[in-house]
């Protein structure tokens, strides 16, 4: 088996060999050479062809912004964002602009942390290579800033007709991964008003990022999106994203539904746990509630969609035409519980009709 060749492009010199380290321990992986800027990153994708790249965002000469919109242009090549938390907002720019995924950079050889954030990229580096160029770049759908065309009559399936005056869901929980961020945003930006359904997101970020993100979204949607907090009530016309290493459950008090922040179980491999959400969000919910697996790598929501179509709420995955990494999708779709595979620019078309607001 070839082995994948990937290009580590970071102006730290601690950077470049602490994460040349962590790829050099990858099976199947090969670095095959570093740039310490933009422009020097340039001349080495050319001479040495990689399969993959790494890059830093803040460089001198060239800065990463720049050198993605060029590799994205005139080079298809996948490329993974490596960055300091201080730059979350970044981040995101980054993946509208075409990066499939980010890790965070690591801060010393010694931390514990290490250990974790290898992991992160050794899974990442795998995923990514098998990945169409085409799906991550700049005018790719999932990366458009534009809001998705909502299209009355636009059906593939055909489903129970639903009576106008009935909503049929109180909550939409939503799982993803890899392309996740990009794909969200783009659902979050179709809705065209506050409507009278919650929304809660289990999607894999590290500790810290996922603040940042929702802020964006918040920016963007005319939903109110934040962070979820212990003890936030589960609210009509708000999204609450799951806090990065954490994950979120919902409980019922005093009338109300509540989310709970809490640590993940030694057990649960993907954080935050998109199956861990949508058992709890389906005990309290049942049948008020639509479940929706979009991109990611892995099968973290398979066992969750299970619960929810036990507990007799719906299941819609996102279908692997407009999938970044049709990996999750896949699994909730193998368990056969699935109600509805739908491309991305589809999914809101469904919550909307299913709620009776179009």
């Amino acid at each position: 088996m070839t082995n994948i060749k990937v290009l580590v492009i970071d102006d730290s010199a601690f950077s470049r060999r602490t994460i040349t380290k962590m790829l050099d321990e990858t099976d199947g992986v090969e670095v095959v050479g570093y740039a310490v800027d933009g422009e020097d990153g340039i001349q080495k994708i050319i001479s040495l062809k990689p399969d993959l790249v790494t890059i830093d965002l803040e460089m001198p000469k060239m800065d990463g912004f720049t050198l993605l919109r060029i590799i994205k242009k005139r080079f298809s090549i996948p490329v993974i964002v490596i960055s300091a938390l201080s730059a979350a907002d970044k981040v995101f720019k980054a993946l509208e602009l075409g990066a499939l995924d980010f890790v965070a950079k690591p801060k010393s050889i010694a931390s514990p942390e290490l250990l974790q954030i290898r992991e992160d990229l050794q899974n990442k580096v795998r995923q990514v290579v098998k990945i169409k160029p085409d799906k991550g770049g700049e005018d790719s759908a999932i990366n458009n800033n534009s809001k998705l065309k909502v299209s009355p009559g636009m059906n593939p399936v055909t489903v129970t007709p639903i009576k106008k005056t009935v909503h049929s869901f109180e909550v939409v929980a939503i799982g993803s991964s890899t392309g996740g961020p990009q794909a969200l945003q783009s659902l979050f930006t179709s809705f065209e008003k506050q409507y009278p359904f919650a929304v809660v997101v289990s999607q894999h970020m590290p500790v810290g990022f996922t603040r940042a993100f929702a802020d964006r979204l918040n920016r963007l949607s005319k939903f109110k999106v934040k962070e979820a907090q212990d003890g936030d009530p589960v609210l009509p016309g708000h999204i609450l994203i799951a806090p990065g290493g954490n994950n979120l459950i919902f409980e019922s008090c005093d009338g109300k539904v509540v989310a709970r922040v809490v640590k993940p179980d030694t057990s649960d491999r993907f954080v935050p746990s998109v199956d861990v959400m949508l058992e709890s969000c389906s005990a309290v919910f049942q049948s008020r509630m639509l479940a929706v697996i979009l991109t990611g790598m892995g099968n973290d929501g398979a066992r969750g969609v299970r619960r929810v179509k036990e507990n007799g709420g719906y299941v819609i995955s996102e279908s692997e035409e407009t999938s970044v990494v049709y990996g999750m999708p896949r699994e909730a779709f193998a368990t056969g519980v699935v109600d509805q595979v739908l491309p991305l620019n589809m999914v809101v078309e469904e919550i909307l009709r299913r709620g009776a607001y179009l």
